[in-house]
Protein backbone atom coordinates (compact mmCIF):
# COMPACT_ATOMS: atom_id res chain seq x y z
CA UNK A 1 0.00 0.00 0.00
CA UNK A 2 0.57 3.62 -0.73
CA UNK A 3 2.68 6.00 2.54
CA UNK A 4 -0.46 6.82 4.77
CA UNK A 5 -2.15 9.51 2.88
CA UNK A 6 -5.35 11.84 2.92
CA UNK A 7 -6.53 11.85 -0.45
CA UNK A 8 -8.82 14.85 -0.69
CA UNK A 9 -10.42 14.14 -4.23
CA UNK A 10 -12.40 11.16 -5.32
CA UNK A 11 -14.43 10.43 -8.20
CA UNK A 12 -17.99 12.08 -8.18
CA UNK A 13 -20.20 13.10 -10.93
CA UNK A 14 -23.18 16.10 -10.87
CA UNK A 15 -26.03 13.12 -10.61
CA UNK A 16 -24.29 11.45 -7.21
CA UNK A 17 -27.29 13.45 -5.65
CA UNK A 18 -30.16 11.96 -7.48
CA UNK A 19 -28.17 9.07 -7.77
CA UNK A 20 -28.38 8.31 -4.04
CA UNK A 21 -31.99 9.61 -3.59
CA UNK A 22 -32.72 6.86 -6.26
CA UNK A 23 -31.25 4.32 -4.80
CA UNK A 24 -32.08 4.87 -1.27
CA UNK A 25 -36.22 3.92 -2.64
CA UNK A 26 -35.24 0.70 -3.60
CA UNK A 27 -33.73 -0.03 -0.12
CA UNK A 28 -30.74 -2.47 0.77
CA UNK A 29 -32.50 -5.88 0.14
CA UNK A 30 -33.78 -4.95 -3.44
CA UNK A 31 -30.22 -3.74 -4.72
CA UNK A 32 -28.27 -6.35 -3.22
CA UNK A 33 -30.76 -8.89 -4.99
CA UNK A 34 -30.16 -6.84 -8.05
CA UNK A 35 -26.35 -7.48 -8.29
CA UNK A 36 -26.77 -10.97 -7.10
CA UNK A 37 -25.63 -10.04 -3.43
CA UNK A 38 -22.79 -8.65 -4.08
CA UNK A 39 -21.22 -5.59 -2.03
CA UNK A 40 -23.59 -6.79 0.91
CA UNK A 41 -22.11 -6.36 4.55
CA UNK A 42 -21.81 -9.15 7.17
CA UNK A 43 -24.94 -9.08 9.12
CA UNK A 44 -23.12 -8.51 12.45
CA UNK A 45 -22.71 -4.69 11.35
CA UNK A 46 -25.93 -3.13 12.78
CA UNK A 47 -28.01 0.19 12.61
CA UNK A 48 -27.73 1.66 16.13
CA UNK A 49 -31.29 3.56 15.15
CA UNK A 50 -34.41 2.23 13.24
CA UNK A 51 -36.01 3.77 10.92
CA UNK A 52 -33.10 5.71 8.26
CA UNK A 53 -32.58 4.87 4.98
CA UNK A 54 -29.01 6.38 3.77
CA UNK A 55 -27.11 6.40 0.37
CA UNK A 56 -24.08 8.58 -1.10
CA UNK A 57 -20.39 7.78 -2.27
CA UNK A 58 -17.81 6.29 0.23
CA UNK A 59 -15.04 8.24 2.01
CA UNK A 60 -13.04 5.34 3.20
CA UNK A 61 -11.05 5.35 5.99
CA UNK A 62 -7.98 2.71 7.24
CA UNK A 63 -6.83 3.01 10.89
CA UNK A 64 -4.73 1.05 13.44
CA UNK A 65 -6.69 -1.19 15.63
CA UNK A 66 -8.06 1.23 18.53
CA UNK A 67 -6.57 4.62 17.29
CA UNK A 68 -9.14 6.66 15.32
CA UNK A 69 -6.53 9.84 14.55
CA UNK A 70 -7.57 8.95 10.79
CA UNK A 71 -11.05 9.18 11.31
CA UNK A 72 -10.54 13.12 12.18
CA UNK A 73 -8.31 13.60 9.11
CA UNK A 74 -10.91 12.13 6.72
CA UNK A 75 -13.26 15.44 7.83
CA UNK A 76 -11.34 17.39 5.60
CA UNK A 77 -12.55 15.28 2.42
CA UNK A 78 -16.29 15.07 3.26
CA UNK A 79 -18.43 16.76 1.35
CA UNK A 80 -22.21 17.19 1.49
CA UNK A 81 -23.86 13.81 0.78
CA UNK A 82 -21.10 11.44 1.71
CA UNK A 83 -21.07 8.25 3.49
CA UNK A 84 -18.11 7.79 5.92
CA UNK A 85 -16.64 4.05 5.80
CA UNK A 86 -14.39 3.11 8.66
CA UNK A 87 -12.25 0.24 8.42
CA UNK A 88 -9.04 -1.39 10.55
CA UNK A 89 -6.52 -2.45 10.09
CA UNK A 90 -7.10 -5.63 12.70
CA UNK A 91 -10.45 -6.44 14.10
CA UNK A 92 -11.20 -3.64 17.07
CA UNK A 93 -14.37 -3.03 18.85
CA UNK A 94 -12.90 0.10 20.77
CA UNK A 95 -15.62 3.08 20.42
CA UNK A 96 -14.19 4.20 17.51
CA UNK A 97 -16.85 7.17 16.62
CA UNK A 98 -19.10 9.28 18.78
CA UNK A 99 -20.98 12.33 19.17
CA UNK A 100 -18.40 15.13 18.23
CA UNK A 101 -17.18 13.23 15.60
CA UNK A 102 -20.93 12.88 14.02
CA UNK A 103 -21.10 16.83 15.01
CA UNK A 104 -17.80 17.28 12.44
CA UNK A 105 -20.09 15.30 10.46
CA UNK A 106 -22.91 17.10 9.97
CA UNK A 107 -21.45 20.02 9.59
CA UNK A 108 -19.51 19.20 6.12
CA UNK A 109 -22.81 17.31 5.07
CA UNK A 110 -21.87 13.62 5.99
CA UNK A 111 -25.02 11.92 5.71
CA UNK A 112 -24.04 8.83 7.80
CA UNK A 113 -21.30 6.46 9.28
CA UNK A 114 -20.51 3.01 8.55
CA UNK A 115 -17.55 1.36 10.78
CA UNK A 116 -16.15 -2.07 10.97
CA UNK A 117 -15.09 -1.01 14.61
CA UNK A 118 -16.81 0.51 17.54
CA UNK A 119 -19.58 3.36 18.12
CA UNK A 120 -20.29 4.67 20.91
CA UNK A 121 -22.80 7.69 22.58
CA UNK A 122 -25.45 5.50 20.26
CA UNK A 123 -28.61 7.63 23.02
CA UNK A 124 -26.88 11.31 22.04
CA UNK A 125 -26.64 10.01 17.70
CA UNK A 126 -30.00 8.88 18.19
CA UNK A 127 -31.21 12.16 19.87
CA UNK A 128 -29.59 13.79 17.31
CA UNK A 129 -30.56 11.62 14.25
CA UNK A 130 -27.13 10.97 12.99
CA UNK A 131 -27.62 7.69 11.13
CA UNK A 132 -24.64 4.79 12.45
CA UNK A 133 -23.87 1.65 11.08
CA UNK A 134 -21.28 -0.60 13.24
CA UNK A 135 -20.11 -3.55 13.47
CA UNK A 136 -19.19 -3.04 17.64
CA UNK A 137 -20.86 -1.25 20.11
CA UNK A 138 -18.96 -0.16 22.86
CA UNK A 139 -17.64 2.74 25.74
CA UNK A 140 -13.73 2.00 24.98
CA UNK A 141 -12.39 5.04 23.74
CA UNK A 142 -9.50 5.00 21.45
CA UNK A 143 -6.40 6.97 21.06
CA UNK A 144 -5.11 9.46 18.21
CA UNK A 145 -1.31 8.18 17.79
CA UNK A 146 -0.86 5.74 14.73
CA UNK A 147 -1.08 6.96 11.06
CA UNK A 148 -3.56 5.07 7.97
CA UNK A 149 -5.16 6.07 5.19
CA UNK A 150 -8.05 8.31 3.93
CA UNK A 151 -9.58 7.21 0.56
CA UNK A 152 -7.82 4.52 -0.39
CA UNK A 153 -9.58 0.83 -1.60
CA UNK A 154 -10.58 -0.55 2.02
CA UNK A 155 -12.24 -4.09 2.86
CA UNK A 156 -15.27 -3.31 4.96
CA UNK A 157 -17.79 -6.37 6.07
CA UNK A 158 -15.92 -8.16 3.34
CA UNK A 159 -16.62 -6.18 1.22
CA UNK A 160 -14.10 -4.19 -0.97
CA UNK A 161 -15.38 -0.62 -0.71
CA UNK A 162 -13.43 2.42 -3.31
CA UNK A 163 -13.60 5.87 -2.50
CA UNK A 164 -16.60 6.93 -4.61
CA UNK A 165 -18.73 3.98 -4.20
CA UNK A 166 -22.06 4.44 -3.37
CA UNK A 167 -23.26 2.86 0.01
CA UNK A 168 -26.45 2.35 0.38
CA UNK A 169 -27.50 1.46 4.62
CA UNK A 170 -30.79 0.81 6.17
CA UNK A 171 -32.45 -1.80 8.89
CA UNK A 172 -31.74 -4.43 6.82
CA UNK A 173 -27.83 -3.85 6.58
CA UNK A 174 -25.62 -2.06 4.43
CA UNK A 175 -24.78 -3.12 0.49
CA UNK A 176 -21.93 -1.48 -1.37
CA UNK A 177 -22.76 -0.46 -5.36
CA UNK A 178 -19.52 0.09 -7.45
CA UNK A 179 -19.40 3.40 -8.96
CA UNK A 180 -19.71 2.20 -12.31
CA UNK A 181 -22.00 -0.55 -12.18
CA UNK A 182 -24.66 2.21 -10.81
CA UNK A 183 -27.10 2.22 -14.09
CA UNK A 184 -26.97 -1.13 -14.64
CA UNK A 185 -28.05 -1.93 -11.09
CA UNK A 186 -30.42 0.86 -11.11
CA UNK A 187 -32.23 -0.58 -13.93
CA UNK A 188 -32.59 -4.18 -12.59
CA UNK A 189 -33.62 -2.99 -9.05
CA UNK A 190 -36.85 -0.82 -11.19
CA UNK A 191 -37.51 -4.40 -12.89
CA UNK A 192 -37.53 -5.90 -9.96
CA UNK A 193 -39.23 -3.32 -8.11
CA UNK A 194 -41.55 -4.09 -10.44
CA UNK A 195 -42.08 -7.43 -10.15
CA UNK A 196 -42.38 -7.43 -6.81
CA UNK A 197 -45.64 -5.14 -6.98
CA UNK A 198 -46.49 -7.36 -9.56
CA UNK A 199 -46.31 -10.28 -7.03
CA UNK A 200 -48.06 -8.16 -3.68
CA UNK A 201 -51.09 -7.47 -5.82
CA UNK A 202 -51.36 -11.34 -6.57
CA UNK A 203 -51.13 -12.10 -2.63
CA UNK A 204 -53.96 -9.23 -2.04
CA UNK A 205 -56.61 -10.79 -4.64
CA UNK A 206 -55.85 -13.90 -2.28
CA UNK A 207 -53.76 -15.93 -4.71
CA UNK A 208 -51.33 -18.65 -3.34
CA UNK A 209 -47.89 -17.88 -3.78
CA UNK A 210 -47.13 -21.48 -3.98
CA UNK A 211 -49.49 -21.48 -7.36
CA UNK A 212 -48.18 -18.45 -8.78
CA UNK A 213 -44.17 -19.36 -7.77
CA UNK A 214 -45.45 -22.87 -9.79
CA UNK A 215 -43.91 -24.61 -6.24
CA UNK A 216 -46.15 -27.44 -6.20
CA UNK A 217 -44.23 -29.57 -8.80
CA UNK A 218 -41.29 -28.95 -6.65
CA UNK A 219 -43.20 -30.21 -2.93
CA UNK A 220 -44.30 -32.91 -4.95
CA UNK A 221 -40.51 -34.05 -5.90
CA UNK A 222 -39.23 -33.45 -2.15
CA UNK A 223 -42.09 -35.59 -1.25
CA UNK A 224 -44.28 -33.29 0.52
CA UNK A 225 -47.64 -34.22 0.49
CA UNK A 226 -51.03 -32.32 1.74
CA UNK A 227 -52.79 -34.63 4.07
CA UNK A 228 -56.19 -33.52 3.92
CA UNK A 229 -57.76 -35.65 7.00
CA UNK A 230 -58.65 -33.45 10.27
CA UNK A 231 -56.22 -33.73 13.00
CA UNK A 232 -58.32 -33.37 15.42
CA UNK A 233 -60.95 -35.54 17.05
Amino acid sequence: MNPYSVKLTIMRSGDDVMTAKALKEFGVATLAESQAKRGLWASELRPIQQGICVAGPAITVLCPAGDNLMIHAAIAACQPGDILVVATLAPSSHGAFGELLAEACRARGVVGAVLETGVRDTARLRAMEFPVWSRHVSAAGTVKASAGWVNVPIVAGGVTVNPGDFVVADDDGIVVIDRGAVDQVRALATQRAAKEEDTRAKIRRGELSVDFYQLRPLLKKLGVRYDEESAIE
